[in-house]
């Protein structure tokens, strides 16, 4: 559904919500019911105003916005958010998500580092934030070396403050793709002990699922505790086809995910869900 219907239907509600209400008196018994509710009204009439002024304000403000995604015209919006955040300084955290994940979208690696680089100065929370999108980047642009040293201070820096910018599915992720980082670096014995905990105890599928799939191909062969690997990917396979039987239920999970970082992972949801099943 656009936008645009979205916020009329918002609208419509509020305005009928608030009629109703004003028209009770109408319906009920005596003449002198009428001026006092009304005047009673006036409190939550205010709040429902506001409730209905502040997101047409925000509607407005960003009306451009909102065309730009609609139409999925990532170049426009590109230079959209470009000018609001790099030329206007306004580095409102869901601008800068927005602007990194449509760098990520268009492949552009480079673009997110500048962004990563700019945002750390004016405003360092925003790199734990985005940390998945521009630790991504490293991999897309090909400084695996560079993703595997972002990943393991992020990580670090999750653990270390309780995840105070991450939320427990980010910090899970941030954990995958540092090992998935020390996997393409070839550090195959570390990678797996990133991997094993995943596969065999944590219970998000998709995390679970993938890490399971490098134990039992890649580095059971490469990792210098084969066994162990593939021990672990048994324990993950195992898992994984009783959460979700078969490998439509495992793509269905990896749809629900519609997350751009995931956008590297593509080949691989498909190759784990043939090994799984």
């Amino acid at each position: 559904m656009k936008f645009k219907f979205i916020f009329i239907i918002f609208n419509l509600i509020i305005v009928l919500f608030l009629s109703a209400i004003c028209l009770i008196p109408l319906f009920a018994p005596g003449q002198n019911f009428a001026p006092d509710f009304w005047r009673s009204l006036r409190p939550m009439a205010l709040i429902i105003a506001g409730i209905l002024i502040i997101p047409d304000i925000f509607y407005f403000s960003n009306h451009r916005l909102f065309i730009l995604l609609e139409r999925e015209d990532y170049p426009a919006l590109i230079g959209y958010l470009e000018m609001r955040i790099l030329r206007r300084g306004h580095y409102w955290p869901p601008l800068v998500r927005l602007l990194a994940n449509t760098y990520l979208l268009m492949a552009d690696s480079e673009a997110v580092t500048n962004l990563e680089s700019r945002a750390a100065i004016v405003k360092p929370a925003l790199l734990e934030s985005n940390a998945l999108v521009f630790g991504v980047a490293r991999i897309l642009g090909g400084d695996i070396a560079g993703a595997v040293r972002f990943f393991a201070a992020r990580l670090e820096a999750g653990q270390a403050d309780g995840g105070r910018y991450l939320n427990s599915r980010n910090l899970l992720w941030i954990r995958w793709y540092y090992g998935f980082s020390l996997l393409l670096d070839r550090q195959f014995t570390p990678a797996a002990e990133q991997f094993k905990p995943l596969a065999e105890e944590f219970p998000d599928v998709l995390i679970a699922g993938l890490s399971a799939y490098f134990l039992g191909t890649t580095l059971q062969r490469n990792a210098d505790n084969g066994i162990a690997c593939l021990t672990a990917a048994q324990t993950g396979r195992s898992r994984i086809q009783e959460a979700v039987r078969n490998k439509a239920g495992w793509l269905a999970e990896a749809e629900k995910l519609k997350e751009v970082h995931t956008i590297i992972l593509q080949k691989y949801i498909d190759e784990a869900g043939s090994w799984l099943f």
